[in-house]
């Protein structure tokens, strides 16, 4: 399911990365008599922000919105390294992509095909465009609440019966890491001439390792929207918006982005964005090997647990109810203990020192990272094992 990524020229240098742009600029730059009104003055401001690489859209940093320059290499390489046609940056994080993404591929009166999982951004875009949502409602395993992944031929029977649906829009992998057959959903949903836009803000990192599902990207979906940020070493509100087929309309989304997308970009997370894809390019098999590692080990360490369970981890098989799942999210059942999600999320954050990313009545979330170190895996099986003798 992994792909491999041959190196070659894209735009200018691979050397020139956009933050040692920023860095030469502060250093040996024009006075700023720009914007930001923080000047870089780093003498008279408090230590701890990056203010001394903190520009506007000076000369030789071009346009976020028509980039010709550093910025369209940095998109380069992002649509080299997942495979799309054409890529965009995301400063405004998934959400504007998926505002600009749905503006883009259904016109005011259309029917929008959702998931009722899906993020409000979906249900927000059906707003402002004037879309009517027609709903699908993903099954969910008893006692867990978990929704299970769509039925690939329950969005061919929405197709069939409802006339009029312009877009498909499926969210994959899910906040619990739930992973939908994307290359059977985008053949139904192109035989009825419909493109298929894939909610990925929780799968940037899928497609670098075997042990992981691929990509929503190849697996043959039309727009894919994926949060750098979520699950990569990239800044909050990092993020991109791929093109990948004939049905994809790069021009109106271009568009829609210069309106909904901020006129004023910031450079540090677009410096970001460009130091986290270039990283993972260069060293993918070195880090995406110690992530499998880590997840190896602690597979290993929670087989011992009689009452918690970890999805698709130790003796658990509730992994067979799914199409697949994301490794990476650690999502601990509680079923069979006397704690429901939230408590356990609050045991583990007070006695535990570990903070959670989401808890719900039955269970709870942990997301797991490349920068996740082997210390912190152990940490986390060790209470959850602490927890369980308990429980």
């Amino acid at each position: 399911m992994g792909f491999s990524c041959d190196m070659v020229a894209i735009g200018t240098r691979w050397d020139e990365i956009l933050y040692d742009k920023l860095k030469d600029n502060a250093a040996h730059g024009a006075y700023p008599m720009h914007m930001p009104g923080h000047k870089r003055n780093t003498e008279l401001l408090p230590p701890g922000l990056p203010y001394d690489i903190d520009i506007t859209e000076i000369h030789g940093f071009d346009d976020l919105h028509d980039p010709r320059g550093v910025l369209l290499e940095t998109a380069d390489i992002a649509a080299q390294l997942y495979g799309s046609e054409k890529a965009f940056l995301l400063i405004n994080g998934s959400t504007v992509g998926m505002l600009a993404a749905i503006g883009a591929h259904a016109k005011r009166g259309d029917k929008l095909l959702i998931t009722a999982n899906c993020h409000r951004s979906a249900e927000n875009a059906a707003d402002i465009f004037g879309l009517e949502t027609i709903c699908i409602e993903p099954e969910t395993g008893d006692g867990d609440g978990i929704a299970r992944s769509i039925d690939p031929g329950a969005v061919g029977a929405a197709l069939e019966k409802e006339r009029g649906i312009g877009l498909v829009v499926i969210t994959s992998p899910t906040y619990e890491g739930v992973i939908s057959d994307i290359a059977a959903i985008a053949g139904i949903a192109h035989k009825y001439d419909v493109p298929l836009l894939v909610d990925s803000a929780h799968g940037a990192h899928l497609g670098f390792s075997r042990k992981f599902p691929d990509s929503a990207v190849r697996a043959g979906a039309d727009i894919v929207v994926m949060s750098l940020h979520k699950t990569l070493p990239a800044l909050t509100q990092c993020s991109l918006l791929h093109i990948c087929g004939e049905r994809a309309n790069a021009a109106e989304t271009a568009r829609l982005l210069s309106i909904l997308q901020t006129s004023s970009p910031s450079y540090v997370l677009l410096a970001s964005i460009d130091r986290c894809l270039r990283m993972i390019l260069s060293g993918k098999d070195r880090l995406f090997s110690e992530y499998e590692r880590n997840l190896a080990r602690f597979d290993e360490s929670v087989r011992a647990l009689k009452k918690l369970s970890v999805l698709g981890y130790g003796s658990d098989e509730t992994y067979r109810s799914f199409y697949a799942l994301d490794p990476g999210k650690i999502v601990i059942l509680t079923q069979k203990t006397a704690l429901d999600g939230f408590m356990l999320a609050d045991i583990l954050r007070t006695k535990h020192k570990i903070e959670l990313e989401m808890a719900r009545p039955g269970y709870a979330v942990a997301m797991t990272s490349i920068c996740d170190s082997e210390e912190g895996f152990a940490r986390l099986a060790d209470a959850l094992r602490s927890i369980d003798d308990g429980a």
